[in-house]
């Protein structure tokens, strides 16, 4: 192991615990963890599920830009990626009464990771390189620690932004912001390794900019957000071999917004004085009936609802967050969303309206600066 990562492993686990400014309460099963990049911390809070209000755990030392996060699927650990030298993700165990977080691990990546996500059983973990092009696939202990260096590390088209696995772990897929297509892969579980589907790529219009996908509830369907475009492209996904078909593209950004497409990376800046899209996080609700949209540059989160016997969505509604909002959660109940606003310095807690998808505001919270990556916990 580098030995700066190995300083940043030993400072780390002695620091690791989260000091509580205030104690989870005996009852709360649900908590909400936040990553602080400029702070390079992550601030805990146990969610009341009756009103939606935060009590702060306090932080727990993470490293300098800690961004992406994800949960294992047992719910028992928290993966979190430090994107500054030397690049890691580590591995908190979630204390299921209080919520603390306990670092237990720490494993280098091979680069600066925008993403974070694990296949459906748990046992391996996958990252994306947005600056590397690059995805990477990396082994979980049986114990739930990331330990080891990534076992296998893909090259991609232009700045691969995400990863995910689907539900039936036999098919992978991956954002490429840049090359504006989505890598397909085969997923094998007994050994953790990728493999290209046929056809490996799917292209789609160019100035897109393909960033954050989630799935429907019974994988049939694939949902991406553009950054560039503020567009939720839907695909279908073939139940035998994985693959995706693109179906239709639907708005988040409304024309009174007054914004113009984004830039493509590498692009010099426009001095036209015109405002552009900045799409960045895009949440479905448990049940597949919505999906949450937000946008950096408006500072709004667009609620779209998607019709159960087509999965086609369509654009509802627009409300205002908190300024620059980078991620947003529901929780698994489906009455909750948390936003995070990267310069806000605060978070905004809404719930869902189950029959309409409507949000309504119900509580802000102070949180560290340059808030991004939210994830929800609800414990068993």
């Amino acid at each position: 192991m580098h030995s700066a990562l190995r300083l940043l492993a030993g400072v780390f686990v002695m620091a690791s615990s989260l000091t509580a400014s205030g104690a989870a309460p005996a009852a709360a099963k649900s908590f909400v963890y936040v990553s602080n990049a400029d702070d390079g911390n992550i601030d805990g809070y146990a969610l009341d599920q009756a009103t939606g209000a935060l009590t702060s755990l306090g932080k727990t030392p993470a490293g300098p830009k800690v961004m992406p996060m994800t949960v294992s699927p047992d719910r028992r650990h928290l993966y979190a990626v430090v994107r500054s030298e030397p690049f890691a993700v580590l591995t908190y165990a979630i204390d299921p009464a209080s919520g603390a977080l306990r670092q237990e691990a720490t494993a280098p990546l091979p680069d600066s990771m925008a993403y974070v996500s694990t296949d459906a059983a748990g046992r391996v973990l996958f990252t994306a390189s947005y600056g590397g092009d690059k995805v990477a696939v990396s082994p979980i202990d049986a114990d739930g620690l990331v330990k080891a260096e990534a076992g296998q590390v893909i090259p991609t088209g232009k700045n691969a932004h995400a990863i995910r696995a689907d539900r039936s772990n036999r098919f992978v897929y991956a954002t490429n912001l840049g090359s504006d297509q989505i890598v397909q892969f085969r997923f094998d579980a007994a050994t953790g390794r990728l493999t290209p589907n046929d056809p490996p790529v799917v292209k789609v219009a160019a100035g897109n900019g393909p960033r954050h996908p989630v799935l429907s509830p019974d994988d049939k369907h694939l949902y991406v957000l553009c950054e560039l475009s503020g567009n939720v492209l839907h695909f279908a996904v073939d139940q035998e071999t994985g693959t995706l078909t693109l179906l239709d593209s639907t708005g988040t950004v409304p024309a009174e917004a007054g914004l113009v497409p984004g830039l493509p990376p590498g692009t010099p800046p426009a001095n036209d004085g015109k405002q552009r899209i900045w799409a960045a996080d895009i949440q479905p609700t448990p049940d597949g009936r919505f999906l949450y949209a937000t946008e950096r540059t408006t500072s709004r989160i667009a609620l779209l609802s998607v019709d159960p016997a087509t999965g086609k969505p369509a654009y509802v509604a627009n409300y205002p967050t908190e300024t620059q909002p980078r991620g947003i959660r529901v929780d698994a109940s489906g009455t909750w969303l948390v936003a995070s606003g990267e310069k806000s310095d605060r978070l905004a807690v809404y719930r869902i309206d189950k029959a309409s998808g409507a949000l309504t505001p119900v509580g802000h919270y102070p949180v560290g600066r340059d808030a991004n990556w939210v994830e929800i916990v609800e414990v068993p």
